[in-house]
C-alpha cells in the first residue's frame, strides 16, 4: 500500500524503472487482448495497461472486473507511450485491490451527468473526486494561504476568540442559542467585540480566520448559516488604513489563484486581475448611481447594487455610510455627523464584507448601545476595557467562502464550502 511515485508526477525520466502507484480506479477499457485501466490521485492521472498474454488470463479478468472508484496499488515497469497521460504508462506485474467500492455509485464521477447540487452534497465524498470540484478547494487553500501570509508580513499577530458567548455581538438578532451547562449561551457571530477588546490590551495589530454563525433566514446562493471569517483590528487607524489592507490581502489572494493555472482550467475561469489602488465611491454616490432604487438613509437592495455594478465592475469600496445605518461600535465622521467611518467592500453587485474605524470613547459607546436599544450593563465584559486607555482602531471582517466563490467562478458559495450548513441542512 505505499507508492514510489504520485499518478501526476509520471514522466518520460521513469521509462523503463519500476513504480508503484496507490489510487482510485476510474475507468476501465476492455479491448479483448488488452485493456486500459484509468488511475487516479489528487495530482492527476495514470494509465495502467495490460496485456493478457503477459499478466495472465485470471488476472486480466479479475482486474477488468474490478468496480470503477474502487481503491487500488499497482506495481510494474514504467514504458513511453505518447497517448498516454504524462506520456507514459505501467505495465503492471501486480495489481492489489485496497478496497471496492459498492455498485451503483451514489454519485457518477465521469459520467457526462449534471447531478443537481443537493445531490452532489448528500454523496460530497464522490463528488470532490473530480477535478473541477476539488479545484474550488485548492483555490480557497491558496486564498487563505495568501492572506495568512500577507497579514503577518504585515505586523499582524493571530489569534483564536472564543465561538460560544454569553450575550449578542452585533444588535441581538441572527442568533444561534445553546444549551451551556444550567444557562443559555450563543453561538458567535463574530469575533468583533474580543478583537476591540485585543486593541485594549496593546496586541495593536490582530487577525484571525474562524468560524462564524448566523441564524439568518436568507437561503440564497450566497449566504450560509455557518461561515468562515477572515478578521483584522489595528490600532491607530483608521477606516482609510484598514481599507489598504483589505487591498493588498486581495491583490495578494488573486496572485496566489493566478499561479494556480491547473485549478484554473479545471474550472474554465480565468484569473481575476486586481489593479491597486481599488476604486471608492461614497454612499451618497452610490445612491446617485442606484437611480432612484434606494433613498438615502436606507441600506442598498440587490437592485441598487446591480445598478451601480454596471458603472463600478470588480472590486470596489463604498464608503461614508449613514451612521444610522452602521453597528453601535462603528465611529462617526469627523466633518459631518450623519455620516460614518464605516465602509462596504464590493465585487459587482455582491457586498462582500463590512468595516470601519471603530469608536473608543466609552462614554459614546454607551449613548449608542442606549438608541439601539441594549443595556451596556449586559456589555461590561466590552466596554471595561474602555475604561482604561482604549487606542483609535479600525477593523473589517471578510468572508473567506464568498472569497472563494469570487475567484473560482462559481455561482453558489457552498461549492466552495466542504460541508456547508445551510438554512435546510445540518448533514452531512
Amino acid at each position: 500500500m505505499q507508492y514510489t511515485r504520485k499518478c501526476g508526477e509520471l514522466a518520460s525520466e521513469d521509462n523503463d524503472s519500476t513504480q508503484s502507484l496507490c489510487g482510485w480506479l476510474q475507468d476501465v477499457r476492455n479491448l479483448g487482448g488488452i485493456a486500459f485501466l484509468t488511475l487516479r490521485d489528487r495530482t492527476g492521472l495514470a494509465q495502467i495497461t495490460l496485456l493478457k498474454k503477459k499478466v495472465g488470463e485470471d488476472n486480466f479478468k479479475d482486474w477488468t472486473n474490478i468496480s470503477r472508484e474502487s481503491v487500488i496499488c499497482v506495481e510494474g515497469t514504467v514504458k513511453s507511450n505518447k497517448e498516454a497521460p504524462g506520456g507514459v504508462e505501467i505495465l503492471p506485474d501486480s495489481l492489489t485491490l485496497i478496497n471496492e467500492a459498492k455498485t451503483p455509485l451514489p454519485l457518477g464521477v465521469i459520467d457526462k451527468i449534471d447531478s443537481e447540487i443537493e445531490t452532489r452534497l448528500n454523496a460530497r465524498y464522490m463528488d470532490l473526486r473530480k477535478p473541477e470540484i476539488s479545484a474550488h478547494f485548492k483555490v480557497r487553500a491558496a486564498i487563505s494561504g495568501a492572506v495568512h501570509k500577507q497579514l503577518r508580513l504585515e505586523g499582524f499577530l493571530e489569534i483564536q476568540t472564543p465561538k460560544i458567548i454569553a450575550s449578542a455581538t452585533e444588535g441581538g438578532t441572527g442568533l444561534f442559542p445553546v444549551q451551556y451547562f444550567d444557562k443559555e449561551a450563543y453561538l458567535t457571530q463574530s469575533p468583533q467585540l474580543y478583537k476591540q477588546m485585543a486593541m485594549g490590551g496593546g496586541l495593536e495589530k490582530v487577525y484571525e480566520i474562524g468560524p462564524a454563525f448566523r441564524a439568518e433566514e436568507h437561503n440564497t446562493p450566497r449566504h450560509l448559516n455557518e461561515f468562515t471569517s477572515i478578521d483584522i483590528e489595528q490600532s491607530f487607524s483608521d477606516d482609510n488604513e484598514v481599507m489598504g489592507v483589505m487591498e493588498r490581502v486581495v491583490a495578494a489572494a488573486a496572485e496566489a489563484v493566478s499561479a494556480d493555472i491547473e485549478s484554473l482550467n479545471d474550472l474554465q475561469t480565468p484569473p481575476i486581475d486586481v489593479e491597486l489602488p481599488l476604486p471608492r465611491i461614497t454612499y451618497d454616490e452610490a445612491v446617485d448611481m442606484a437611480k432612484g432604487l434606494v433613498e438615502w438613509g436606507e441600506d442598498l437592495s440587490m437592485e441598487a447594487t446591480r445598478a451601480i455594478s454596471e458603472k463600478m465592475d470588480g472590486f470596489y469600496f463604498i464608503t461614508k455610510w449613514p451612521l444610522q445605518l452602521k453597528p453601535f461600535y462603528i465611529q462617526q465622521d469627523d466633518s459631518d455627523p450623519k455620516y460614518s467611518k464605516g465602509f462596504d467592500f464590493m465585487y459587482k453587485e455582491v457586498e462582500m464584507t463590512s468595516g470601519g474605524q471603530r469608536v473608543h470613547d466609552v462614554a459614546i459607546l454607551e449613548e449608542r448601545l442606549r438608541n439601539q436599544d441594549l443595556n451596556p450593563e449586559d456589555f461590561e465584559h466590552y466596554l471595561s476595557p474602555f475604561r482604561y486607555g482604549m487606542p483609535p482602531h479600525a477593523g473589517w471582517g471578510l468572508g473567506l467562502d464568498r472569497l472563494a466563490m469570487i475567484f473560482s467562478g462559481a455561482s453558489n458559495v457552498r461549492e466552495c464550502v466542504l460541508w456547508p450548513r445551510d438554512r435546510t441542512r445540518m448533514t452531512p
